[in-house]
């Protein structure tokens, strides 16, 4: 009797312990989803002005179906220029939808961020990824191509009607003689709201930009030249009361007046520029004969900074510019003729390795170069 009691006793023990045992539930298993579809309400954006504040572009794309609920899911839009697999993309993250806008302003400021030039179309390149709101499973869209144009906003000073700039003042080599001298104290155009040159300055003194030359009625200036770093750059205006001032030392810089958003920059200049150039190699007709026939391939300086010609070239060959007619002792180059696209255009200077890769077809070319772009100079080739 008393082992009976003991085994009833060890009995409601062990029922005791499992009746207070709660039961766990069974945990939430997620899905791994399908891969979202991305599509765009247009193909090609090319606003004006006067549609910064309108929606310009609309993406939507399809639920990736994972097994929770919508709230937890994540999107990420990448946008970048098209080719560069999204090396250098803009991102933008939304929850909650299954669409995004865009304003024409809001994809002008993502195209000038990518060194787009105004009223230039250029493919751009878009790319939805899901994910999960702690970024697990993430699923990568169908990449969807758009063409986009870059507009001109209402710059903040007005570029000059002449589309035409010249140097003049006690800091340039002309001094303050006007008309001045040309092409050599003529700005270079950029774009429409963009212009640059190289100059020889003369340290200490100061100078203004007229926009007609011989003409002193107008001019771009600034309002206090006294403002500490002034001579490297800052704001300047039209018709404003003071010179601007030049940089404390004698030698060669690069002056860019950026009318959109009314300021300048003065960096001194590294590169080598000529007073004369000449187009050599088996891409002209003229070959590798040196000196080479003149005016046929001579090129036309156009200002302070640029130079070009129009001549038929030879597809598949290679050709040197000089700066001297009938001299090789120096010549303009690139640093590696193999890059992909480079005979089209792109970065050269002074006495590098390798000869300028010509087209591929046999016909006629405008070759222009400028001393004012990139470190030390950019051309570009394009057939006529």
């Amino acid at each position: 009797m008393k082992y009976l009691s003991k085994l009833f006793l060890g009995l409601v023990v062990v029922l005791g312990f499992f009746a207070c045992v709660k039961k766990v539930p069974s945990l939430s298993f997620y899905g791994n989803g399908t891969a979202p579809v991305l599509t765009a309400s247009v193909n090609t954006v090319a606003p004006t002005a006067s549609d910064s504040d309108n929606v310009a572009l609309t993406l939507n794309w399809t639920y990736p179906k994972y097994a929770t609920d919508s709230s937890n899911v994540k999107y990420t839009i990448e946008i970048d220029s098209s080719g560069r697999n999204f090396s250098n993309a803009v991102t933008y993250v939304v929850t909650d939808s299954l669409h995004t806008s865009f304003t024409a302003k809001e994809l002008n400021n993502i195209l000038l961020g990518f060194g787009f030039k105004y009223n230039q179309a250029y493919n751009v390149d878009i790319l939805l990824i899901s994910s999960y709101a702690n970024n697990n499973e993430r699923l990568s869209s169908n990449v969807v191509t758009v063409n986009m144009t870059p507009y001109v906003t209402p710059p903040k000073v007005t570029p000059p009607s002449t589309k035409e700039l010249f140097l003049v003042g006690d800091a340039t080599q002309g001094g303050w003689n006007n008309p001045v001298p040309v092409p050599r104290q003529q700005f270079s155009m950029i774009d429409s709201v963009t212009y640059a040159g190289i100059f020889k300055l003369n340290g200490g003194a100061q100078y203004l930009v007229l926009p007609l030359n011989g003409n002193w009625d107008n001019k771009y200036s600034v309002a206090d030249n006294s403002v500490s770093g002034l001579s490297n750059g800052g704001a300047f205006g039209y018709n404003l009361s003071d010179n601007f001032p030049g940089p404390a030392t004698t030698g060669w810089y690069k002056i860019v007046l950026d009318f959109q958003s009314g300021t300048f920059a003065v960096t001194p200049w590294t590169g080598t520029l000529p007073d004369s150039l000449f187009i050599v190699g088996d891409a002209t007709d003229g070959g590798w004969n040196n000196p080479v026939p003149v005016p046929s391939q001579q090129l036309t300086r156009l200002n302070s900074s640029e130079f070009t010609v129009t001549l038929h070239l030879n597809g598949g060959k290679q050709y040197l510019l000089l700066p001297v007619n009938g001299s090789w002792d120096n010549k303009y180059a690139v640093a590696d003729n193999t890059i992909t696209g480079l005979s089209a255009g792109g970065d050269f200077g002074y006495d590098l390795s390798s000869n300028f890769p010509g087209p591929d077809a046999d016909g006629t070319y405008k070759l222009t170069v400028n001393f004012a772009l990139g470190d030390t100079g950019q051309f570009s080739l394009e057939k006529q």
